[in-house]
């Protein structure tokens, strides 16, 4: 799932993984910083490499936030 610019995101659509960019969004951190981030291991939830691209879990996403349950 990729948000667009100008796209209202919910936490009901959210599915139970998300690209980079949507997390980077949600953060509000730019593009190269996020990447830079998540190469240097220091993105603030976990990130897993699939292949060449990279997924953030949910979950993770929504524990920094403040809104897990």
């Amino acid at each position: 799932m990729t948000a667009e610019l100008g796209q209202e995101m919910t936490l009901a659509a959210l599915p139970a993984v998300v690209d980079l960019m949507t997390v980077a969004r949600a953060l509000g951190i730019r593009r190269k910083a996020a990447y830079a981030l998540a190469r240097g291991g220091s993105f603030p939830c976990p990130v897993f490499w699939v292949g060449a691209g990279n997924r953030v879990p949910t979950s993770g996403l929504l524990r920094l936030l403040g809104l897990a349950t």
